[in-house]
């Protein structure tokens, strides 16, 4: 297992197209979490709105970088063939699936964590000047606070999640471009689909079995009753959405050839 680690660090380290799209999250969270902060107002009308969660809004849109790195991770591979070298290295198919799914982890978290601070420290600094005071009950974001930093976290293992289920689509479809579109359609279809059902049973249902709309949940720090689904539970939907890709990538993987 050490061996076939190192090599997906070295292929993951030493090609730029990763560090291009982890670099990328970063920078699309956290300007698209500063762009919705620094258009709210707190007047003496009063103020809406969740804060935490409005500033990591970025989350929503740098996942589909996420995804696209997670996807080339195994499908560039088969595109250029390399995985042919990559099976005849590491015969045991399991080792080189849970090695690329573990330095695949690590290397989201890590951008991901970065992102997520940067974007709570941007509402840190911005939200103040918009009104958003102590005196109006907004005291600045802080890991301090009890619901921010289950958000942060939440953010980020939703982030690593959203990466290993996209590991999985593409281990099974075989094709960088397919599955892109089939876990960017998973991760984006539920939400435009629930405001379009009219009967707000299956909407609340499709907000609780999707991928996305499940597991952001985790960010709302207030109302958590009007939530269709609780923060934690909805991370859950989101593992097993991963489990379920990783599962059938490991036993296609096994049972195709290269």
């Amino acid at each position: 297992m050490r061996a076939a680690l190192h090599a997906e660090w070295t292929k993951l380290r030493t090609v730029a197209g990763p560090l291009s799209l982890l670099l990328g999250t970063i920078a699309l969270t956290v300007a698209l979490g500063a762009a919705v902060i620094s258009v709210l107002t707190c007047g003496a009308a009063g103020c809406g709105g969740d804060t935490t969660k409005l500033s990591l809004t970025g989350v929503d849109l740098g996942q589909a970088l996420v995804v696209i790195l997670a996807v080339l991770v195994i499908g560039g591979e088969y595109g250029s063939g390399m995985i042919r070298t990559t099976l005849a290295a590491t015969p045991r198919r399991a080792t080189v699936l849970a090695a690329k799914a573990v330095t695949l982890a690590g290397a989201v978290a890590a951008a991901g964590t970065v992102a997520v601070l940067g974007s709570l420290l941007a509402g840190r600094l911005i939200l103040p000047g918009h009104g958003f005071t102590t005196a109006r009950s907004h005291p600045p974001l802080s890991l301090a606070d009890g619901p921010t930093l289950r958000a942060a976290v939440g953010s980020v293992l939703y982030l690593v999640l959203i990466a290993l289920l996209s590991l999985g689509v593409a281990t099974v479809v075989r094709d960088s471009a397919v599955g892109i579109g089939v876990v960017l359609a998973l991760l984006y279809l539920f939400p435009i689909l629930s405001p379009v059902v009219g009967d707000p049973h299956w909407q609340r249902l499709l907000q609780q079995v999707g991928p996305m709309s499940a597991g952001l949940a985790v960010q709302a720090t207030t109302d958590l009753r009007s939530l269709p689904i609780g923060p934690w539970a909805g991370l859950a939907v989101t593992a097993a959405w991963a489990a379920a890709a990783l599962s059938a990538a490991g036993l296609l993987l096994r049972l195709r050839d290269a």
